[in-house]
């Protein structure tokens, strides 16, 4: 079930040959988490997206209105009969043109997936990682940004399942360490939370917001947002990963080094009690 520009249908074919999206990477997205019908983190899911679609100049139609969109994710989660999904909601320039477009107008489509899970968990399973280092990421704008053309991570994934790796880190230009192919990156280093800054080329991740507003509140802790070499990596106490979907996912092996998860734990429990 999707909604298509507004209405709530069940065919998934409504997308043609010559979609944008389809065609070039054309197009921008979001992936939003609803818990008891209620879309975590909306405004900035909101905001990213508004200024996603201005980067890559598409023309924002005029009822793209926070309360808008967040009525039509609520209406189609309504529909599925499900209080916690998965949500994305996709938007791409209309039909036409080759690279050069024949216009900015848009179209978009909102899919739901369902979910169990009503609060966010920590996994307590092993989750080794390496570097991926096939391609790198541009220390550009667009690389802030969720749009359709996603090629580095998804051969990233399949160069971690042929290797028996849970995940890969991300390198941008510089060999710096940016994030990784599901979310951003955080490194604990004695009493300092390190995450890459969005100048080195990592989305600017939803979740990585929260992050870093719930532990600039924790007392005896520094957070500072600056580059990673992989060489730092194995000198760090912990390692873990930030999405909107997962929250936190702790790292617990990088090559030769383990990595403890105490301060992941603190951190999904009080993820947890700022959603109450």
């Amino acid at each position: 079930m999707i909604n298509y520009n507004g209405q709530i249908v069940n065919d998934e074919t409504v997308l043609t040959t010559s979609n944008r999206g389809f065609l070039y990477g054309d197009a921008v997205f979001e992936t939003c988490k609803v818990i008891n019908k209620k879309v975590l983190f909306f405004e900035d899911h909101y905001f990213r997206l508004m200024s996603s679609m201005r980067i890559v100049r598409m023309k924002i139609p005029m009822n793209f209105t926070l309360e808008f969109l967040e009525s039509e994710i609520l209406s189609l989660v309504e529909s599925n009969g499900t209080p916690n999904a998965r949500i994305r909601i996709t938007v791409y320039r209309n039909d036409g043109g080759f690279y050069l477009p024949t216009g900015n107008s848009v179209s978009y489509v909102i899919t739901v997936n369902s979910t169990e899970i009503s609060t966010y968990v920590l996994g307590n399973q092993p989750y080794e990682v390496d570097l991926y280092k096939d391609f790198y990421v541009s220390k550009q704008l667009l690389s802030s940004i969720k749009t359709t053309n996603r090629m580095i991570n998804i051969t990233g994934s399949i160069f971690a399942q042929e290797n028996d790796l849970n995940n890969c880190l991300l390198l941008n230009d510089d060999k710096n360490v940016v994030e990784a192919l599901n979310g951003n990156l955080f490194m604990l280093n004695n009493s300092t939370l390190i995450t890459p800054p969005v100048s080195d080329g990592c989305l600017n991740g939803v979740m990585r917001k929260q992050i870093l507003s719930i532990v600039k509140k924790i007392e005896g802790i520094v957070v500072i947002e600056q580059s990673i070499s992989a060489f730092e990596l194995q000198k760090a106490d912990e390692l873990f990963i930030t999405n909107v979907i997962t929250g936190i996912q702790p790292i617990t092996k990088y090559r030769k080094k383990e990595y403890t998860t105490a301060f992941s734990q603190l951190l999904i429990e009080k993820l947890n009690e700022s959603l109450v």
